[in-house]
């Protein structure tokens, strides 16, 4: 039953990758929400563009800049290249980078190389680990968390919520009861690695944000919607499965979700000691300098990366990272800012959409202007 179980997660998983890098699957009608933000613009920056300093420390690492790639896959075999290409360029770079779900490898340990890989490829980055919230219902515990951590000698482990994902799966696992307790448990009795709760492109409210920060995590990664939709992943699955109830269910919530720019606006507003990593719809470094300026502490980006690192093309995926740095830094040069921090209390004008939803969720989103420049 357990081998069963194994190669129906080997074959999901290549599915998925095959799925991400053919058809559409990006949100339609629900955008991220950075549309509707804006630096104000500053005419007299008083800085040369060559001193701004892009650094930050995240769970206890310091980064040469806000960026992490987000979790994409693990678990199959073209896992091991995808995942060594990206690795590479998070070391060369500086940078993090978070590995897909490793629940594939502690069923089978024949996958472990398709994760272990990016330790070895780089030494010296942040590397976040990834386990699912529902294997904490389904028998996980302090003995497979070791085995995940030490598999890539991680610097944190992240627990991935994705109840949208599970629901719309044929095959899902969709026990989400007393999760949370679940969740202070590992935090209470895990000593040795740093916790980090994440969506995965539905967005983490403030009341869950609220509720994660009591469970003692240290970071929140909210994953919000208008990037990458699993929900239209699966229907795609279930197409290719002729599963025509599942294809339906995967395309009526193809744009379920809280917005990556209101879902980071929220946590930022429910929480005072987690440290927040915005993912979902992060297409730009202009996008990452109004995730920071929203209140994130770094940002994470998957989709643009997955094509290079399928092809084990490092150059490009560094030459994408180093784009969205040199955005960065170009927007902080814009705006007078010379670090990060000063970035976290840029001025801001929050209109449109997301201004309704933060004004409907009780923020008001004046709170951002006149704060600088």
């Amino acid at each position: 039953m357990e081998d069963l179980i194994t190669n129906q997660t080997i074959n999901r998983k290549s599915e998925h990758v095959d799925i991400a890098l053919s058809e559409l699957i990006n949100a339609i009608s629900k955008e991220s929400g950075f549309n509707d933000v804006d630096f104000i613009h500053c005419a007299t920056p008083e800085l040369d563009l060559s001193d701004i300093d892009t650094r930050v420390t995240l769970l206890g690492r310091e980064l040469s800049a806000p960026i992490i790639i987000a979790a994409m896959t693990g678990g199959y075999p073209r896992a091991k290249l995808i995942n060594g290409t990206l690795a590479e360029a998070a070391e060369i770079l500086n940078i993090g980078m978070g590995v897909g779900s490793q629940r594939a490898a502690i069923q089978n340990p024949a996958l472990e190389n398709t994760f272990s890989i990016t330790r070895k490829k780089a030494p010296n980055a942040l590397l976040i680990g990834n386990i699912g919230a529902p294997q904490l219902n389904l028998g996980f515990g302090i003995k497979e968390i070791k085995k995940t951590v030490e598999m890539i000698n991680a610097d944190a482990l992240a627990i991935h919520l994705n109840p949208l994902q599970e629901a719309v799966q044929p095959e899902g696992d969709t026990n989400f009861s007393n999760i949370l307790e679940k969740i202070s448990e590992i935090c209470l009795k895990v000593d040795f690695v740093k916790i980090v709760a994440k969506e995965t492109g539905a967005g983490i409210s403030m009341e869950v944000g609220k509720k994660l920060e009591e469970c003692g995590v240290s970071a929140i990664d909210i994953g919000g919607a208008g990037g990458t939709s699993f929900s239209a992943v699966e229907k795609y699955r279930a197409k290719m499965q002729k599963n025509i109830v599942f294809e339906k269910i995967g395309e009526k919530f193809w744009d379920w979700g809280i917005p990556t720019a209101q879902s980071t606006v929220e946590v930022a507003a429910s929480t005072s000691n987690v440290e927040i990593i915005s993912t979902g719809g992060i297409r730009s470094g202009i996008d990452v300098a109004k995730a920071i300026a929203l209140g994130a502490d770094a940002t994470g980006i998957a989709y643009p990366l997955l094509k290079p690192a399928y092809g084990g093309d490092v150059g490009t995926a560094i030459k994408i990272i180093e784009e969205y740095i040199r955005e960065l830094r170009t927007t902080m040069f814009l705006i007078g800012v010379k670090n990060i921090e000063e970035l976290k209390k840029a001025s801001l004008l929050i209109t449109g959409n997301l201004a309704e939803r933060l004004r409907l969720r009780n923020i008001d989103p004046k709170r951002y202007v006149n704060r600088k420049c």
